[in-house]
């Protein structure tokens, strides 16, 4: 697992550059693509991925896999014509794409609407080939609000609206990737551990991603399908231990997301009307807490059975 070198003042930042990293990337992703040729491998990274030799690369491999960054250049598009921003804005807008954006701190889930405009152009600078580019611009934000727009890039021909839509959520699917990685790391404290063999940390990454994808898994259920029978996604244990934590009997048939608040309320979430739905960290920090205390029931038992004798 790849982490960034600690940065010393103002100095740079040693060790490897990172672009090299994302570089790498691709070529493992392609790799893969080979041994699934029944299985499309699509590589999706933010801005600091927009390097016009990872294009090259892919390019230059065949592109087994597909490729989908977020654009943060304005490119020149060659002399005398006008930079890629500029002709973006020229194009016509193809039709419109509308999705529910995801409550984050400071701001409340919100319903986005953006305009579609695409191009299909050569990138003179550098041999990077000729790429689709994607606007999402979005319109009717609300005021003091700052507009969500998106400029993707892609190996990918795009010449309808439903094909620009694919790529937009293809993106979206790249925040997915990014909370998971988010709890690995900061959940789960993966680059904390101090395992002294390759093969112990492997296995120990493979275990920990497990938890990371339920925790994910779990916070997106509570949104999706709150309503489900809670016994879907906890343990007998883990339901009766929240209620008990709380002061509280579980009623009959508890649904999914009626344990998920009051897992996340342990870990920090407060449920006011305006906070939304729980997100990882206080998940993660209440299942800590669930954990711990499912672990001690055995003892606790016992204790108790001797009282009782």
């Amino acid at each position: 697992m790849w982490a960034r070198a600690f940065k010393q003042g103002e100095a740079p930042r040693e060790g490897i550059p990172e672009s090299l990293r994302w570089l790498e990337g691709y070529a493992r992703v392609a790799e893969q693509a080979q041994t699934l040729p029944e299985t499309r491998l699509v590589y999706v990274a933010d801005r600091e991925a927009d390097i016009v030799e990872l294009m090259r690369r892919a390019r230059d491999l065949g592109t087994p896999a597909d490729w989908l960054i977020r654009s943060q250049h304005d490119r020149s598009l060659g002399k005398g014509v006008p930079k890629l921003s500029a002709a973006l804005a020229a194009a016509p807008v193809l039709g419109e794409v509308q999705f529910q954006m995801a409550s984050r701190q400071g701001h409340a889930a919100r319903t986005v609407r953006q305009e579609i405009r695409v191009l299909r152009q050569a990138l003179p600078d550098g041999g990077g080939g000729t790429v689709s580019v994607v606007l999402g611009s979005e319109v009717g934000a609300p005021s003091g609000i700052k507009p969500v727009q998106w400029r993707l890039l892609s190996n990918r021909e795009v010449t309808t609206l439903d094909e620009a839509i694919m790529l937009i959520d293809w993106y979206r699917a790249r925040w997915e990737v990014e909370l998971l990685f988010h709890t690995l790391k900061n959940g789960c404290r993966v680059e904390a551990l101090q395992l002294d063999t390759y093969a112990k940390l492997e296995r120990a990454i493979a275990l920990y991603l497990v938890v990371a994808w339920r925790i994910g898994h779990l916070m997106r259920l509570g949104r999706t399908h709150p309503e489900l029978d809670a016994g879907i996604a906890f343990e007998p244990d883990e339901i009766r231990v929240a209620y008990a934590l709380h002061g509280k009997r579980p009623p009959p048939k508890p649904k999914v997301n009626q344990i998920l608040r009051l897992i996340a309320m342990l870990g920090g979430f407060i449920g006011r009307k305006g906070d939304g739905e729980p997100g990882v960290k206080s998940i993660w920090i209440g299942l800590q807490k669930i954990r711990t205390v499912i672990q001690a029931l055995p003892l606790i038992e016992v204790g108790n059975a001797g009282r009782d004798v």
